[in-house]
């Protein structure tokens, strides 16, 4: 760089910059990768996803331990409440480690999934979920120890809320 003007050196660098900008020249810097998909369960039926997420462990009814709370009849499936409550001490021993919403008739059964730790204090969770149409939807609760438990209930959707 000795005996360069500092019009020499900031010309190379301004080649250099426009080569690499335009590919012709890496420095260090990795090229454009090609995205992926990430395999999100699209078009696989209810009993797969169950057992991709799950494998082989028995799932329980939950009984008064967990609450979901849905509309009975969902009067446009684009935007359903739904909320799911977990009787839990939330302790590092014993907590709910996460909580899934699986449409059985959707053609993504498993519509969410929301992780959990103690730190949370509570194990709650809410959103508006999509149903393509009238299905079974499940509270699916995992428990640190592996326990899974479930409420099931029917949620009819119609159009323009006529009930039929």
């Amino acid at each position: 760089m000795e005996g360069m003007t500092r019009r020499e050196i900031l010309g190379t660098l301004g080649v250099l910059g426009a080569a690499a900008a335009t590919g012709a020249v890496t420095v260090g810097v990795p090229g454009p990768a090609t995205a992926q998909q990430p395999q999100f369960g699209q078009q696989e039926s209810v009993q797969d996803a169950m057992r991709r997420l799950f494998g082989a462990r028995p799932i329980k009814d939950a009984g008064g331990l967990v609450k979901l709370d849905v509309p009975l009849i969902a009067e446009n499936g684009a935007v359903v409440p739904v909320s799911v409550e977990a009787q839990s001490p939330m302790t590092p021993q014993n907590h709910v480690k996460g909580i899934y919403i699986v449409a059985d008739k959707n053609r993504i059964p498993v519509v969410t999934h929301v992780a959990l730790s103690p730190e949370a204090g509570a194990a709650f969770m809410g959103a508006n979920i999509r149903l393509g149409e009238t299905t079974d939807l499940r509270a699916i609760v995992e428990q640190s120890d592996g326990t899974l438990l479930q409420v099931k209930r029917e949620v009819k959707v119609t159009v323009g809320g006529c009930g039929g």
